[in-house]
């Protein structure tokens, strides 16, 4: 329900990338309270103003960082799974992860 809502929003307030918006970008809550049947007091991205001072440099090392992160977290999944599936595959799991 929560994620069709964004969906829904983001395509009603946003301009949708295949049409010249910027992928991942999500619309405000707060520049479009109009739109909202309720008050919403905090927007999705950076809610409590910490990065709206940040130079663009500071936001894009931000960005790669959290890109890697994702990435990392994708790999150690993988090890898990691959540790169910074959065991000992990975050493350090062995024992842990039920196959």
């Amino acid at each position: 329900g929560f994620v069709g809502f964004l969906e829904i929003w983001s395509e009603a307030v946003g301009t949708h990338y295949m049409k010249g918006g910027k992928p991942g970008e999500f619309p405000s809550f707060q520049a479009n309270k109009d739109m909202m049947p309720h008050p919403v007091p905090f927007d999705l991205y950076d809610p409590f103003g910490f990065s709206k001072n940040k130079s663009e440099e500071a936001k894009a090392s931000g960005l790669v960082k959290e890109i890697n992160n994702g990435r990392l977290a994708m790999l150690g999944i993988f090890g898990f799974l691959c540790e169910q599936k074959i065991a000992g595959s990975v050493p350090f799991l062995t024992g842990i992860v039920k196959p």
